[in-house]
């Protein structure tokens, strides 16, 4: 009997944070954070990270165990998640994935194999050196020669991708499109429940304008500055977050502060539905749609909780 394993996905600003609270205490579960920045000490408001009070006593995985000066990847991730869920099924309780990052989320719901990923980095670091040295659009360019399918699905701008697939092919000699397209079809060895919440696009957008209106109350500019005083550097992984990068271009005289706060929202909305796009594409996807449910989040909980229980 496979053991269950609960996905709670979606957009940024799609209230999947209350949702899953509600969800734990209902099917005694435990939270694994499925989000790139939470993973991070010190970087709460940019990341919308959820806070003690919020949590009401659930336990979460995955947050606050990095320093940002750390690189953090899928295949740690992967790796964390599952060391998590071992100790969660231990003390019987239900595992529920939490998050909006869409390529951890499928990393461990189909357990993909990363053994390829090894300790070697130096095509990595040349890379990396290309990149500072030549450009994205270059390096995206030299995928584009190798593997044109990779090239049209990562954007140009997504330069730890772009690497991570070149880095693939010249390792192994086969096209990571290819690779991850046979790993996409394996079957998960969880008894799946992959919930992903959608919003109607309009209010989705307001709710994501009226959240970095909110970081922005919040103190997040005061928080960039703190991270940069602690060494930290855009060229790190953390800080090229959603919200760290457009207030460090700020800060280093880049962009006007008005001018980083629109970038933010417009980027981010973007990432909204770039997300979206992508969890399009999984199998097992149970959709959500929040502008079906007239009872709101209770309504959502309940059909949740029947699917649950009709389980064998």
């Amino acid at each position: 009997m496979k053991k269950p394993l609960i996905i709670l996905a979606g957009p940024t600003a799609t209230g999947k944070t209350a949702l899953s609270i509600d969800l734990a205490k209902a099917v005694n579960g435990e939270i694994i954070s499925a989000d790139s920045m939470q993973v991070y000490r010190h970087m709460d408001i940019g990341s919308a990270k959820i806070t003690k009070e919020e949590m009401d006593g659930v336990p979460h995985h995955l947050i606050d165990v990095l320093n940002p000066t750390e690189e953090f990847n899928v295949v740690m991730f992967q790796r964390m998640a599952k060391e998590a869920m071992e100790g969660i099924y231990q003390r019987g309780h239900i595992p529920i994935v939490a998050g909006g990052t869409g390529f951890y989320i499928q990393a461990l719901a189909y357990d993909i194999d990363f053994t390829e990923n090894d300790s070697d980095v130096t095509i990595r670091r040349k890379l990396e050196q290309t990149a500072l040295e030549q450009g994205v659009e270059y390096l995206h360019q030299m995928l584009n020669e190798v593997d044109p399918v990779s090239a049209g699905q990562i954007h140009a701008n997504n330069v730890k991708r772009v690497i991570r697939a070149l880095e693939f092919y010249r390792q192994t000699g086969r096209r990571i499109s290819e690779h991850n397209e046979a790993e996409r079809k394996k079957e998960s060895p969880y008894q799946l429940f992959y919930y992903v919440l959608n919003m109607e696009r309009k209010l989705l957008y307001e709710r994501i304008d009226k959240r970095v209106d909110a970081m922005m109350e919040k103190g997040l500019e005061n928080e960039v500055k703190s991270l940069a005083a602690m060494g930290c550097t855009r060229d790190m992984v953390s800080m090229q977050g959603l919200g760290y990068k457009e207030i460090l271009d700020y800060l280093e005289g880049r962009l006007s502060l008005e001018e980083a706060v629109f970038v933010l929202k417009r980027d981010t909305r973007h990432f909204a539905k770039r997300q979206i796009t992508w969890f399009k594409r999984e199998r097992d996807v149970r959709w959500l749609n929040l502008w079906e449910f007239e009872g709101g989040r209770k309504d959502v909980l309940d059909r949740i909780l029947s699917q649950l229980n009709d389980r064998p």
